[in-house]
């Protein structure tokens, strides 16, 4: 039997990235086409003509996430353990998504479900490692998730920063040397450019919470696994500055109270007069287009994705920083706890 050589991590992570991008493109007019013949669709409130939307499109990056990752853990079987527990996680957390979607949870059922499906990634931890850090990994899966279902709505906004975010999380990890967890990120990554072609505007399919909620568990995934926790926090910032602000105007919502953002005359966006604050809205000054809007808040993104690359290249040197190291040392304690 012939062994095939072992490919460098660079190159496996690639080609997850391609075969995730691939599957994805390939398998999206098929999936929109079956969610419309199942009517598993919803009104684009934000075009004056308010088309008919296939929604639930999740599927598809998740399909395309899917066959990445297995490529990766055929490919690299010294790194099939993490990789499968991430697999787990992703396919627990996006069939959280589906539920969501048909039967609209309640914020606190959709939190615990999530701490439920964040559980397995305990296993992938360093094996040194208290109680208390234990608990987090599951805690954050469920924040994180959170975080990018909330800053949803227009076209391409969620898929567009979760793009920002694989890169910015790709590039840091290649500069401080952890190639294996780009196998993850590039997975994802992949899966999004393809399914962003039929998201961004004007909308051929939504990626309802089935996307977005799959979204930010590879974010948190990565930041556990790889232990880049700083540089997932900054890409993360759009979505904890959203969050920040819908928690300081109106506390913790269903998506029943939330009141949609509005049309003028112009077709163009606006803030209504009353109700929460958002990033969106606050981006909302003036009216503006849909599609200005989302550039805007891709161009936040873009921002703090930079910000994260940036602390991946001076980090090695912070790390010869004795105030730096002190505070190094006070965190290495709470991981014991």
């Amino acid at each position: 039997m012939m062994i095939l050589p072992q490919l460098p991590l660079y190159a496996i992570a690639i080609i997850c990235g391609l075969l995730s991008f691939f599957v994805t493109r390939l398998t999206m007019p098929r999936i929109i086409r079956k969610l419309e013949a199942a009517d598993i669709v919803g009104k684009d409130i934000h075009k004056s003509w308010k088309p008919v939307v296939a929604e639930m499109g999740g599927f598809g990056i998740l399909f395309g996430f899917i066959i990445g990752m297995f490529s990766g853990i055929y490919m690299h079987d010294i790194l099939a353990f993490p990789l499968v527990i991430v697999l787990v996680v992703i396919l627990l957390v996006g069939m959280i998504g589906i539920v969501d979607d048909l039967l609209a949870l309640s914020s606190k059922e959709k939190f615990f479900l999530l701490f439920l499906a964040g559980l397995p990634l305990i296993w992938a931890a360093p094996s040194n490692v208290g109680l208390l850090y234990l608990i987090t990994i599951p805690i954050a899966l469920s924040i994180g998730s959170n975080l990018t279902n909330m800053l949803a709505g227009l076209n391409g906004i969620e898929s567009g920063l979760g793009i920002i975010s694989m890169t910015s999380l790709t590039i840091a990890c290649i500069i401080l040397g952890k190639y294996d967890v780009t196998i993850i990120s590039m997975s994802m990554l992949g899966a999004l450019i393809a399914f962003l072609y039929f998201n961004r505007y004007p909308a051929q399919i939504f990626p309802g919470d089935t996307g977005t909620l799959i979204i930010g568990a590879a974010i948190v995934s990565i930041a556990f696994i790889g232990r880049v926790k700083l540089i997932a926090l900054i890409v993360l910032m759009p979505n904890i500055i959203d969050a920040a602000l819908k928690f300081y105007s109106a506390g913790v919502m269903n998506r029943q109270q939330q009141k949609p953002t509005q049309l003028n005359d112009e077709g163009k966006l606006v803030r209504p007069q009353q109700g929460f604050k958002s990033l969106i809205r606050l981006v909302l000054r003036k009216p503006i287009s849909e599609k200005d809007a989302v550039t805007i808040i891709w161009g936040i993104g873009i921002l703090f994705g930079v910000l994260g690359i940036l602390v991946a290249l001076i980090m090695p040197g912070m790390l010869e920083n004795q105030t730096l190291a002190n505070f190094l040392h006070v965190k290495e304690m709470f991981y014991h706890i």
